[in-house]
């Protein structure tokens, strides 16, 4: 079966099927990080056929996506469940090392929403990430 990934700008993809109790947590906290009179897009996918997706994949899988968000095997392990965030705005870039950075789940909303609404860009977020690679909000 060929992957697809739904329509929508932005997606958070699971990519680890290891632990159903640690995606739950996930989405929990990410959803938690946003108020609720906060506009988001954001749109969980939850399909086994992502299963070991990695950012270089989405190279022939994005539709108009400028961003995407995992939820891989490092989400899924840390404690802190960062995310992975990949620029998908370029197609010569898809996967480089520098277009890609973690997000704490309380941090997701402040990430989302400014990428969704062109607020902020990507290199933003990228250059304000702590000394491990993971963004945790500019007001913490």
């Amino acid at each position: 079966m060929a992957r697809t990934l739904p329509e929508g700008e932005s997606l958070l993809v699971r990519t680890d099927f290891t632990d159903d109790t640690a995606w739950a947590h996930v989405l929990s906290e990410v959803i938690a990080s946003y108020d609720e009179d906060m506009m988001t897009g954001l749109t969980p996918v939850d399909d086994v056929t992502f299963d070991g997706l990695t950012p270089a994949d989405l190279a022939d899988l994005v539709d108009g996506q400028t961003y995407v968000f995992l939820a891989d095997t490092t989400t899924m392990t840390d404690p802190e469940h960062p995310l992975l965030a990949v620029d998908t705005s370029d197609e010569d870039v898809r996967g480089d090392g520098d277009r890609v950075f973690r997000i704490a789940p309380i941090a997701m909303a402040e990430v989302e929403v400014n990428f969704f609404l062109s607020n902020m860009d990507f290199e933003d977020y990228a250059g304000s990430v702590d000394d491990d690679g993971v963004f945790r909000g500019f007001d913490r």
